[in-house]
């Protein structure tokens, strides 16, 4: 497990599953904000890709968080797009609503970090969040992220399109203790 202040970062459990589909993805408003792709239901016992982890994909490597204190499961994290050649992957992050304000989004982000420079040996990890997701921007940059742009309305959400923050850091930036 890798361990922040406050959060693990696991494999994912087969119990983590029903969990994590009923409290982020039957929820039609939050998938729908974290996909990037129209909602659609999915069949109760069905292998969903969004959560079923494929160790075959070189190219992502899902994490199921948990309390260190109590190792309840609070979210799930992920390292993504992972290009090997140009050493940069994206960071994904879905904290259950009960979980959410509480800080787990810095740690995770913090620990994704430390995974993806110094475990994985990457250059560069990138966030593209929707421009009012405040909560995935602060953490993004107390972990030391720049923004590095806006994409305009390039996100459908539930009938507008949305702008796009993107956010970026290198491993030369990084400091293991920059977030908070």
């Amino acid at each position: 497990m890798l361990k922040g202040d406050k959060v693990g970062l696991r494999a994912r459990h087969e119990d983590d599953i029903p969990v994590l589909r009923a409290e982020l993805y039957d929820d039609v408003v939050n998938a729908s904000r974290a996909e990037g792709t129209p909602w659609r239901p999915v069949t109760p016992g069905s292998k969903d890709p969004r959560l079923v982890v494929d160790y075959t994909k070189e190219g992502s490597v899902p994490f199921s968080v948990v309390e260190l204190a109590g190792g309840t499961l609070v979210g799930t994290a992920t390292l993504w797009g992972i290009d090997n050649h140009n050493r940069l992957a994206h960071i994904g992050v879905g904290l259950l609503p009960s979980s959410r304000g509480k800080g787990y989004g810095t740690d995770v982000v913090a620990v994704l970090c430390h995974y993806g420079f110094v475990v994985r040996g990457l250059q560069r990890l990138q966030i593209e969040t929707l421009s009012d997701n405040t909560a995935m921007l602060r953490s993004a940059e107390r972990n030391g992220f720049v923004r590095e742009g806006v994409l305009r309305s390039s996100a459908w959400v539930m009938g507008e399109f949305l702008d796009e923050v993107l956010l970026g850091l290198l491993a030369r930036d990084w400091r293991q203790d920059s977030k908070g």
